[in-house]
């Protein structure tokens, strides 16, 4: 049985302080790019866009195996 990755990838985690993280998240199928910002218990999820207002998009033959 082959493992699995997760279809989801972190490629950058900052964090302010102890209750409050920025994570970008990178789909593996479709190379779209997640920003997650998490504080206390609340949080919010959402595509990066570029200046054109298009989804950042990582090329998937780019990604870490």
């Amino acid at each position: 049985m082959a493992k699995n990755k997760g279809r989801f990838l972190i490629t950058d985690v900052s964090g302010s302080s102890m209750f409050s993280n920025t994570i970008i998240l990178v789909d593996r199928e479709t190379g779209v790019n997640y920003l997650f910002f998490q504080s206390a218990n609340a949080g919010g999820l959402t595509p990066l866009l570029d200046r054109e207002g298009k989804p950042v998009v990582t090329s998937v033959t780019d990604l870490e195996d």
